[in-house]
């Protein structure tokens, strides 16, 4: 499965080799942003293996972020359940 997440263009560092600056999370990273036109400060993407593969509206950026918070939650919730009883092996 591939997960592309959405990010925030917070600063175009440099426009000839097409590398934005994008917060995640309160993470800040460089990516390429060479695949799409026309990328400014305050756009949204969707960032896929340290590339920009598609601009996202914000509200379609905000729904995404709250349903990969929804499924780390469930998640984390699950691996607590599986875990509670295992053997010093993890097996139940």
């Amino acid at each position: 499965m591939c997960l592309a997440v959405p990010a925030k263009v917070v600063e175009i560092v440099d426009e000839e080799n097409q590398i934005a600056k994008v917060e995640i999370g309160g993470v800040r990273r460089n990516i390429s942003v060479a695949l799409l036109d026309d990328v400014r400060v305050g756009d949204w993407v969707l960032v896929h293996v340290g590339f920009a593969i598609q601009k996202v509206d914000e509200e379609e950026a905000m729904q995404t972020l709250t349903l990969l918070r929804q499924l780390g939650q469930d998640i984390e919730g699950e691996f607590a359940t599986t875990q509670t009883g295992d053997d010093e092996r993890g097996y139940p």
